[in-house]
């Protein structure tokens, strides 16, 4: 039962599932290909800093072996010391013991330091690494990742390495040598007493080992529900205008109230692991003391053995217990860093469904007077992924300076010619041509400079109308701006706000209306002087003053370009010289407006009905 109750909202839009089968819902280790892939990561992050960790395992080695040693100065400081009454023999053992715990000291200082160091710069490569290959990533695989998930990665995943390296691993190599080597003094000191501490590591070992079953699933559902709350929470922030639009405020909190719960409930369930198990380990080393203390000190009144060996002995009983405690934290902070670093490396070894070819092409600079590019489609088939056949054998030429408007129902395929031409996706078949080169072999900075998109709905970043102009082109200057602003009608409402051209959007461009951002998306790709400009219904969401200024703008825009607009408005395909009529993933008409008029055809059973909607 959820640890605070509420009334469960029903599933429905905006619901976060349980993921489907993938890289989080693995264990751990129990893939041979993640394990493979992860131990190659460790590998590769750790590599640049195999020196400083070399000076590290010293500083351990050295610490460790000072902390085993003070027992044994305390039991000849007692032995030879105080039992004897030598205070010179007692001195000496002091005198050592002080120089023992200052290495002890210099040495953890080294190593916590060495550890730190690597673990934030062998971080930070992780993160910059994983960065610049998603960045590098296609389209198709954002789109079948959650943002929420995405985010994970470069933050939650990369974190649980941190953590693995800064202190877990030190942790493990530390707590192993003292355990093996306080094991190995119990039984040189007096086998007889290390018996008596023996009689309690079967329950020890029993209590650890239910530990390990029962913390593998309670941290992994942590794991689980805290990707949950970061997916809902991109998710509602992204739509956080639909939601308020809709007033899905209660409803939205009820489903994160239920995902909270969940995080909570499986939290607490490792808390309740770890407030049975850390006493509990506690508990048997008293017990195991009391033991000692028993036996031992009937052994000294019977002479058996010394005040020193007693005292030295129960000292290192303290200490053998703690480390098994240790190591079961260290466990549970190496489940994370083993599960984060094969989310890693399962995403560095994805790779770009359009990938960049080896000695790839550049396009040569345009002939003199001649404008645009010519784009040909070659018996284009594609699908995405799995799925059904979007487009089927299109074979289309759109020559050079010339605008095509692509027009039909919703889901025809318009916007997947689109993506094509602009390699956003390559063809399941056939090729797409730029002045003869095949995309797939240019390029893609060269492909870039040559084809800017205008979306349906503009994205601004957050920062200046000026960055957000100069995307394309960061070295552009204040009057280049300005000049593509007034292109594009742009001008007049930028420098009506307070601070102009650095006027900050704020995310997402929400200081802006929908038509000022489409205007500031027109201005970016006037900008970059684009050899070919999709339009991808660019002129949706302007208003009718607006879109009469852009339409303007476009007539200069197109000049020695080609165009590919994707319309649904009427006025979107005015200045277009030819249109194609796309319906279920074909192109079934093809040509002129005057032509496509002329007769009974699909185009002009499709242009009366908008003229119906403008009566």
């Amino acid at each position: 039962m959820s640890p605070n109750p509420r009334k469960k909202p029903g599933r429905g839009l905006g619901a976060v599932d349980e993921p489907a089968v993938d890289v989080d819902e693995v264990e751990p280790g129990s893939d041979p290909a993640l394990r493979a892939l992860r131990k190659q990561l460790l590998s590769d992050t750790l590599r640049p800093y195999r020196g400083r960790l070399a000076v590290g395992a010293v500083a351990v080695v050295g610490s460790t072996l000072a902390v085993l040693s003070v027992p044994v100065l305390v039991k000849l400081g007692i032995d030879h010391g105080v039992t004897p009454r030598h205070s010179g023999t007692l001195m000496k053992c002091v005198a050592v013991l002080l120089v023992a715990i200052a290495v002890d000291f210099g040495c953890q200082r080294i190593a916590q330091r060495i550890a730190g160091e690597v673990a934030e710069r062998s971080s930070y490569d992780l993160r910059m690494r994983l960065w610049r290959h998603m960045q590098g990533l296609s389209l198709d695989w954002f789109e079948r990742q959650k943002s929420g998930r995405v985010i994970s990665r470069a933050t939650s995943d990369v974190e649980a390495v941190y953590e693995l390296f800064s202190q877990a691993a030190l942790t493990l190599v530390s707590n192993l040598m003292l355990f093996v080597g306080i094991g190995v003094l119990l039984v040189v000191l007096d086998p007889l007493l290390a018996l008596v501490v023996m009689a309690v590591i079967p329950v020890l070992l029993l209590a650890t080992w239910v530990f390990k079953r029962r913390s593998e699933r309670a941290y992994r559902a942590v794991r689980e529900k805290i990707a949950l709350v970061i997916i809902h929470l991109a998710e509602t922030l992204t739509g956080i205008r639909v939601v308020q639009a809709f007033t899905r405020e209660p409803i939205n909190q009820a489903q994160f109230d239920d995902i909270n719960d969940q995080n909570l409930a499986a939290n607490n369930q490792t808390v309740l692991l770890m407030s049975v198990y850390g006493p509990g380990i506690d508990f048997l080393g008293q017990l195991a003391i009391a033991l000692v203390l028993v036996v031992g000190g009937l052994r000294v009144i019977d002479g058996a053995t010394s005040v020193g060996t007693l005292t030295a002995f129960i000292l290192y009983v303290r200490q053998f217990f703690d480390p098994l405690q240790e190591l079961s934290q260290f466990y549970n902070s190496l489940q994370a860093a083993n599960a984060g670093l094969e989310k890693i490396a399962s995403v560095l070894a994805t790779e770009s469904s359009v990938p960049e070819r080896a000695g790839a092409d550049h396009l040569p600079p345009p002939e003199p007077g001649r404008g645009g590019a010519e784009i040909h489609l070659a018996r284009v088939s594609f699908r995405y992924r799995a799925g059904e056949l979007v487009l089927r054998d299109v074979e289309l030429t759109i020559g050079a300076g010339e605008t095509l408007a692509l027009v039909g129902a919703t889901g025809a395929g318009k916007s997947t010619i689109a993506k094509l031409v602009a390699r956003f996706y390559d063809p399941s078949d056939g090729a797409v041509t730029l002045d003869g080169h095949d995309l797939r072999l240019l390029a893609p900075s060269s492909l870039r400079k040559a084809i800017a998109v205008v979306p349906q709905e503009a994205f601004l970043f957050a920062g200046t109308i000026h960055e957000n102009v100069a995307m394309g082109r960061p070295d552009a200057t204040r009057a280049e701006v300005e000049a593509a602003a007034w292109a594009v009608g742009a001008h007049a409402f930028v420098t009506a706000l307070p601070d102009g051209y650095d006027t900050d959007v704020n995310t997402r461009g929400a200081r802006l209306s929908g038509g000022q951002r489409q205007l500031i998306s027109f201005a970016r790709a006037w900008l970059v002087d684009p050899r070919v400009l999709i339009l991808d219904e660019a002129t949706s969401a302007l208003d009718l003053p607006s879109e009469r200024l852009i339409q303007r703008a476009l007539r200069q825009l197109l000049v020695d370009r080609t165009a590919i607009v994707i319309a649904h408005r009427l006025s979107s395909i005015e200045m277009a010289d030819r249109v194609a009529v796309v319906e279920g993933g074909r192109i079934v008409e093809l040509g002129s407006q005057a032509e496509l008029l002329s007769t009974d055809t699909r185009f002009a059973a499709l242009h009366r009905r908008w003229e119906a909607t403008l009566a």
